[in-house]
């Protein structure tokens, strides 16, 4: 849980980071003294940036969701070992028992008519 704690916390940060050069970018080309010409040079430079920003922080994302994945589909793949194993445990003891009260079971039979016999 604490994992995916963080990872909401680094993609509020990300996406903080990203509206505020937005609106720094914004704020800069409305206010900066420039041609029309030299502006939209500015705005498609930005926007490149930007997206390039974007992109990287989503690779960053789908590689950590791609972790994220792994290490649980591990821990389920252990998991199901683990009780695989303790089954097949369970199973062992359940015949043992099952052998040892069926030997008892032939034992008591012979002894009531052995001490019939003997009465």
């Amino acid at each position: 849980m604490a994992h995916q704690d963080s990872s909401a916390e680094i993609g509020a940060f990300f996406a903080g980071v990203l509206i505020g050069a937005l609106v720094g970018a914004a704020s800069a080309l409305l206010l900066a003294p420039q041609s029309g010409e030299e502006t939209r040079k500015q705005i498609s430079r930005t926007g490149e940036e930007l997206r390039d920003r974007t992109q990287d922080i989503l690779e960053d994302a789908r590689e950590r969701a791609d972790a994220t994945i792994a290490d649980a589909r591990r821990r389920a793949e252990r998991i199901i070992e683990e009780a695989r194993e303790r089954a097949a445990e369970l199973a062992n003891e359940a015949r043992e028992r099952i052998e040892i009260a069926i030997e008892e079971a032939k034992d008591k039979p012979a002894d009531k008519s052995s001490a019939g016999a003997h009465a």
